[in-house]
């Protein structure tokens, strides 16, 4: 059984567990599912924007995907979920993340 189909079960059980929803979506990047990754990082944002570790991977999944617009748009949001929480190092990364995108265009 694939890593993802196990953490499917939790996500089911416990759909508001930001933990295993983002193992989820790293699961299923993994697993060569991009789709399904970032369908799941858009679902463990709406259910958890502050949840300031998905946004990094997010952002480096929609640029692996070529989806620069949308990289952009969930990092601008990381970054303020970031400083919202105190999480300077996390705001950084992402900003850093958004400047190599920049550099790809």
């Amino acid at each position: 059984m694939p890593r993802s189909e196990a953490i499917r079960k939790i996500v089911a059980a416990q759909p508001n567990d930001t933990f295993a929803r983002y193992g989820l979506a790293m699961a299923l990047r993994g697993e060569g599912d991009l789709d399904g990754a970032r369908a799941e990082f858009a679902e463990l944002e709406r259910r958890a924007p502050d949840y300031v570790p998905q946004y990094l991977m997010h952002v480096q999944l929609l640029a692996q995907m070529e989806r620069r617009d949308e990289a952009r748009a969930v990092g601008e949001r990381g970054m303020a979920a970031a400083r919202r929480k105190g999480d300077g190092h996390a705001a950084d990364e992402i900003e850093q993340a958004l400047a190599r995108l920049a550099g790809e265009d």
